[in-house]
């Protein structure tokens, strides 16, 4: 069977180069865990960018505004201020030891979330979809990977996700390339 980073590249093809050079080893120290297989593969075949003009995979080491490590420390130290501050905490992640790690974003500010829970292997992580701006998450029985592939071909919408997204022709724009801009 196909897995999903290879069924993502039937639907969009990978940059050229493919992917970028990882530090795994301090990704996996600052983040405190382990990551999924898929997200790896992705992050090797694709690199971190943004699909349909609207979907960011997060990268880590990007030297852009879309660091694995620091976007999921920001959202962290964001998410428990929030719940502190009294917005509703989703059941799910009510629960010792439950994170909710940032593998995404939107241009609109919605984020993407893995649902890791103490003694799962993270290939067994499924999908969070925090809205932009409110207390609604959505919670998605896949992996990151399949999550891609399936809103990108519409087997799977998100209510939270902008209408417009997915987009026709489908595109990747590599975040590579901003971080070499300057």
């Amino acid at each position: 069977m196909e897995n999903a980073v290879d069924r993502l590249a039937d639907i969009i093809a990978p940059p050229a180069p493919a992917g970028t050079e990882v530090n795994w080893e301090e990704t996996v120290r600052r983040l405190r865990t382990a990551l999924p297989t898929d997200y790896v593969q992705l992050i090797e075949r694709y690199g971190g960018g943004q699909f349909d003009g609207y979907l960011w995979l997060l990268e880590p080491g990007s030297s852009s505004d879309y660091d694995l490590a620091e976007i999921t420390e920001e959202r962290e130290e964001a998410l428990e201020y929030l719940w502190n501050e009294g917005e509703a905490k989703p059941a799910v992640l009510d629960a010792p030891g439950v994170r909710a790690i940032a593998w995404g974003s939107t241009d609109n500010g919605e984020y993407l979330y893995w649902l890791a829970r103490p003694g799962d292997d993270p290939d067994a992580w499924t999908v969070l979809v925090n809205e932009a701006r409110g207390e609604r998450w959505e919670h998605f029985a896949m992996g990151c990977a399949e999550f891609l592939v399936t809103t990108l071909t519409g087997e799977v919408r998100s209510d939270l996700l902008w209408s417009l997204y997915p987009a026709s022709p489908h595109e990747f724009f590599p975040s590579a390339l901003i971080d070499h801009e300057d």
